[in-house]
């Protein structure tokens, strides 16, 4: 299974799961301190909120999330020879889940993308000093 990944920037989070609650008639997967996430079955999507005041409405970065890490080497091979650099993170903590992913670099308008795989639930949101996590 693959799906997008839109996480956003929330003034308030507690406000914001009940909004997007309704828009796509589901209740959050996960739910930790300013983090939230949905995961939306029509259409395929993660929806990501993480609190960040005076941020609200603004997109935090872009995700595809994919089945498993296999998946994520072929992306980022398949990326890489179309002439995109990436920068691999393997086993880290992000957004409360351990992941295996990588950044897409040069990007046209300075978006971030990740492409990714949850390997296991996390009680922390990353590992300090992870500047790239939900940045």
């Amino acid at each position: 299974m693959s799906r997008v990944q839109l996480a956003l920037n929330v003034d308030d989070l507690d406000a914001s799961i009940a909004f997007y609650s309704q828009i796509f008639a589901t209740e959050p997967a996960k739910i930790r301190p300013g983090y939230a996430n949905f995961a939306v079955a029509e259409p395929p999507l993660k929806l990501v909120l993480i609190e960040n005041p005076g941020q609200g409405g603004s997109l935090n970065h872009l995700g595809v999330e994919v089945a498993d890490t296999d998946t994520v080497d072929a992306e980022q091979t398949r990326l890489a020879a179309a002439g995109l650099a990436s920068v691999d993170e393997r086993g880290t903590t992000c957004c409360y889940a351990k992941q295996d992913k990588f950044w897409v670099q040069g990007t046209p308008n300075g978006e971030q993308w990740e492409v990714y795989t949850v390997l296991a639930d996390s009680q922390v949101e990353s590992i300090a000093g992870d500047a790239t996590c939900c940045a």
